[in-house]
């Protein structure tokens, strides 16, 4: 891959996150929750360790936001008028960011009730 497309790839990926903050607010909640986890995880003096598993859960949850607007996206696109199978493909990328966002809270208890606890 030649500079050029490298930097183009970039550039395309930064304004497809942009647009996503611009445009869906839950994209805007997770952020804010991931920088408040973030700022209760440097309070609490978490290890790399802790650090790396909180940025691992974080990234899987933003991305999943990120890949069900692409999805609802495309499918706005592909069918306009309302149609069962349509809504049943977002209605599955939703239930995607759903169990991200599950899993997340539940590794956020696990993180910060260790800290807490002293554990």
């Amino acid at each position: 891959m030649s500079r050029g497309t490298f930097w183009r790839a970039v550039n395309d990926a930064a304004d497809g996150i942009a647009r996503t903050f611009r445009e869906e607010q839950n994209f805007r909640i997770q952020l804010a929750v991931a920088a408040a986890a973030c700022a209760a995880a440097v309070a609490l003096r978490f290890s790399g360790q802790q650090f790396a598993v909180l940025a691992l859960t974080m990234g899987f949850v933003l991305a999943c936001e990120l890949l069900n607007t692409c999805l609802e996206h495309a499918i706005d696109l592909l069918a306009p008028e309302p149609n069962p199978i349509a809504r049943a493909a977002k209605h599955a990328g939703a239930g995607a960011v759903l169990v991200s966002s599950i899993v997340a809270a539940t590794v956020g208890v696990w993180l910060f009730g260790g800290a807490i606890l002293g554990r």
